[in-house]
């Protein structure tokens, strides 16, 4: 890649460094340089410009970082698009990070260029949630970097996974000894259910015993009998050596210690057993606190159906201080919630305006007009359907009892516009007015682009960044900017007060420092179908 001052009249197909007001309009840091800017900038006196010209064996940024990110993408995962070189995979179920430190950070030693960053391995994560980023530093990276890295992402298998927390029977004991307060052991019985029912899974039976032999091995005998398949045991007493009460009445049932002690504080004294297969776990103390311990880090793996020994064990050491020390001053409870939330994917809705009259295309409602064999507005239903938008929200008004049924599918949101005579702003108005209030911002989708696709709202998606000062994301063609167009939610109000049968354009250019322009690869987001003769047209294509 070459990179410096470059005249403007040479500077056609540039990847423009820094972004530049001209004439009010601002092009922004990354733009492909056109002949049209190209005209604007020497309008305004610009001689050269700091940009960044490809050569033949680079391959730019969104591209680098979307073979990476294949090759890394396994189960679990869903990748967004790539953007200013970045693309994220995203956790799509409730369940534990896993993947290979050792070929992480060999990959991130291939070149400078090429980035690659994740949770910490064994991470709990809820759906939405980033599990790693690849990041393109530059605007472009070397091909044959960017192999060698896809080959080291792919090698055994891909780099990372998620593995889901599987739901089944638990069953727990608690041991009694003389004094031993009731409310204690009421207590320990919903910290228990409550750290289950955050893995999805059921506290399926409570037994009370005495703290000896005997009797805890006729409690596991019961508890396996009524189909419980995960055991833990919360000792009246801590557990000290392999030959304590609990192992010992394990073994007594016919079970087997597997391992004893843990390198992770609080967590030290756990143990690890099986019976009939099926694990048990003799708790540590710190168990019947809600507080994060050693419990909960082998709780999760042997949840998601992961190996979980001697050896996965002792490597816990690693980051296993968690005990409050004089250099960590905020107690767990405290600190957990000083931290902000783990970083997630953007919650982004997608609006569909199906209300319109459809007054030029005389008597017919376009959006029951035929396009490749089906009605023109399910075709955008079936690409917000397929994006990373949700939830899907359709506005319907005008022939609302014929509109719905041809497009209407589980987990459809429908909004009816009654003022839908009223023109386009009334149907954003209802719209918005349905998107739930944990989205981050919502794509403002017109029924009457039928070759608008998931992945041009998974473009806009992936650019959507309002800390980064991208809250409003604007598709274009050659220079032109088209529909769809996100908005972050702090224009909700602004685009509620429109009147009339106008949209939103205005605020794209009273807003221009944090619209994201997202070059497409096609026509698709300029052609609307407003007349007998686009229909005409569009259809002739089809066949």
């Amino acid at each position: 890649m070459k990179f410096g001052a470059i005249p403007v009249d040479q500077a056609a197909g540039a990847i423009l460094a820094h972004s530049r007001r001209v004439a009010g309009r601002v092009l922004k840091k990354g733009r492909l340089l056109t002949d049209a800017d190209l005209v604007l900038l020497s309008a305004a006196g610009v001689r050269e410009v700091v940009a960044a010209k490809l050569e033949p064996s680079d391959v730019g940024e969104d591209a680098a970082a979307t073979t990476v990110a294949k090759a890394s993408q396994g189960s679990g995962l869903t990748m967004s698009a790539a953007y200013t070189g970045r693309c994220n995979l995203i956790a799509d179920t409730a369940g534990v990070v896993f993947y290979d430190e050792r070929r992480l950070v060999q990959l991130n030693g291939v070149d400078e260029s090429i980035t690659v960053a994740a949770l910490s391995p064994h991470d709990l994560v809820r759906p939405g949630q980033l599990v790693a980023t690849i990041k393109i530093i530059p605007f472009a990276a070397p091909g044959d970097a960017v192999e060698r890295c896809a080959g080291l992402a792919r090698r055994g298998g891909p780099l990372f996974q998620v593995k889901p927390v599987r739901a089944r029977p638990v069953g727990l004991i608690q041991t009694q000894l003389d004094g031993t307060k009731v409310r204690v052991l009421d207590k320990a019985t919903t910290v228990t259910a409550d750290r289950l029912d955050a893995l999805g899974c059921e506290l399926s039976q409570e037994l009370r015993c005495a703290h000896d032999e005997p009797a805890l091995a006729a409690a596991l005998t019961q508890l396996r009998a009524a189909g419980c398949e995960f055991i833990l045991i919360n000792g009246a007493s801590a557990i000290v050596d392999r030959r304590d009460v609990v192992p010992a009445g394990l073994e007594a049932a016919g079970g087997e210690v597997v391992h004893f002690g843990m390198p992770v504080d609080p967590g030290n004294l756990l143990l690890l057993g099986q019976l009939d297969g099926f694990p048990v776990l003799g708790l540590p103390g710190c168990a019947r606190s809600p507080k994060l311990n050693g419990f909960d880090w082998v709780l999760q793996r042997l949840l998601a159906d992961q190996p979980v020994g001697p050896a996965e064990i002792m490597a816990m050491g690693a980051g296993g201080l968690l005990k409050e020390i004089p250099s960590r001053p905020l107690p767990r409870a405290e600190a957990s919630r000083a931290l902000a939330e783990p970083p997630q994917a953007p919650r982004v809705a997608a609006v569909i305006l199906a209300a319109g009259q459809s007054r030029r295309m005389g008597a017919t409602n376009k959006l029951l007009a035929e396009v490749d064999g089906k009605p023109m507005v399910r075709h955008a239903v079936e690409a917000a359907l397929g994006s990373q938008a949700a939830p899907i929200i359709v506005v319907t008004g005008h022939e609302a009892k014929r509109v719905r049924p041809v497009v209407d599918a589980p987990g459809l949101i429908f909004a009816h516009n009654p003022d839908f005579a009223d023109g386009l702003s009334t149907s954003v108005r209802v719209g918005l007015g349905a998107v739930p209030d944990d989205c981050d911002g919502a794509i403002i989708m017109l029924s009457d682009m039928p070759q608008v696709t998931a992945d041009h709202l998974n473009r806009l998606i992936a650019a959507f960044n309002p800390t980064e000062g991208r809250a409003i994301c604007v598709p274009s063609w050659r220079g032109k900017f088209g529909n769809p167009t996100l908005w972050a939610r702090r224009f909700f109000d602004e685009m509620r007060a429109l009147d009339g049968d106008t949209g939103a354009k205005h605020l794209i250019g009273a807003y221009s420092e944090v619209v994201a322009e997202v070059v497409m690869e096609s026509d698709a987001v300029l052609a609307d179908v407003d007349s007998p003769e686009a229909l005409a047209a569009l259809t002739d294509q089809a066949d």
